[in-house]
């Protein structure tokens, strides 16, 4: 069951941008798991005004390739703490494993073909 549609997707997008810009502030991220959430701030900032949906500017990225991108993102996310060998760091750990588990249930959740379904 799709429930997001891709106008209440932008909205999560940008709120996902704010959180990611914050978390160094909030969480008191600092070295790699700061750098990294300012990054991906950046970076899914400028994916979602690529996009060809409701809030893209220049809608050169078509919004099931933005699905894709979330796809593999939010599995990344999941694990780069261990990867990046960060995991020790409690708050930056589950930081990032529960971005990525929020980013994977949205991207499930998410009507990016705007019919209800995904191919």
């Amino acid at each position: 069951m799709k429930i997001f549609s891709p106008r209440i997707h932008g909205y999560l997008d940008f709120l996902t941008v704010v959180i990611f810009l914050l978390a160094p502030t909030v969480l008191g991220l600092s070295g790699l798991p700061a750098y990294l959430a300012y990054g991906l701030a950046v970076v899914h900032l400028i994916v979602t005004l690529a996009s060809d949906f409701p809030f893209g500017i220049a809608k050169i990225i078509p919004f099931y390739i933005h699905g894709w991108i979330e796809r593999i993102v939010g599995p990344v996310l999941v694990v780069v703490p261990f990867v990046l060998g960060f995991d020790a760091d409690e708050v930056a750990r589950n930081f990032y494993v529960v971005m990525g588990a929020i980013i994977i249930v949205v991207g499930i959740l998410t009507d990016y073909r705007g019919s209800g379904e995904i191919k």
